[in-house]
């Protein structure tokens, strides 16, 4: 075949294969079922973009020393409060009406009758359970009653002066070896503060 019979031959060839193609465009497409997949998007950036959520993937490892003993100090502290401020909010009510009360009676031995009559209150509700307290426990309960009264329990006693809570802070100091004057700040920062965290979440939940 010479040249110019190829050259006829390469242009017919060109022909069919347009025709082809122009007979292709003009007939309506058929996708098959996986030719168009549906795919969650998002937008970014003013775009649309495919994007899925990953299935959750749960990594572990070991904890470090030091987060252990956070861990650990938060759950002491958090659990002591939990079992003591029932017992602080219900001492701080009768703590409180008690010098509400005894601001009225001026007479020493109707305040001493008072006293006594209170007393017997307070050992009631109170004697057993906080023999049954642990001295870390009773630590952070001196800390709540300040909190609740606005007292520390040496003030408490030195205010009645062996009345009625004189030796009921005294059982207190006793059972729990610790200071009758610890003060309460949640503004300073540290235990205190994280007390009052919890103190919070106890009164959102019940009270």
């Amino acid at each position: 075949m010479n040249r110019k019979s190829f050259r006829k031959v390469q242009f017919g060839t060109l022909i069919l294969l347009g025709m082809a193609i122009s007979q292709v465009n003009a007939q309506e497409v058929v996708y098959g079922k996986n030719d168009t997949i549906l795919v969650p998007t998002i937008q970014y950036n003013g775009e649309w973009i495919p994007a899925r959520t990953l299935d959750w993937v749960w990594v572990t490892a070991v904890m470090p020393e030091h987060v252990r003993k956070r861990v650990a100090k938060w759950t002491r502290l958090r659990n002591a409060v939990y079992v003591t401020y029932p017992y602080a909010r219900r001492a701080g009510f009768i703590i409180n009406d008690i010098n509400k009360n005894l601001a009225l009676i001026k007479d020493p031995k109707k305040r001493k009758a008072y006293l006594k009559e209170r007393e017997e209150q307070l050992k009631k509700e109170f004697a057993d359970p906080l023999t049954n307290l642990s001295v870390y426990q009773g630590r952070i309960l001196m800390k709540l009653i300040n909190r609740q009264t606005g007292n520390n329990c040496y003030d408490l006693v030195k205010e009645y002066k062996g009345g009625v809570t004189a030796r009921f802070w005294q059982t207190v100091a006793f059972f729990f070896n610790s200071s009758m004057k610890q003060p309460y700040d949640a503004t300073s920062g540290g235990e205190d503060q994280e007390i009052e965290k919890i103190v919070k979440e106890i009164e959102s939940m019940y009270w």
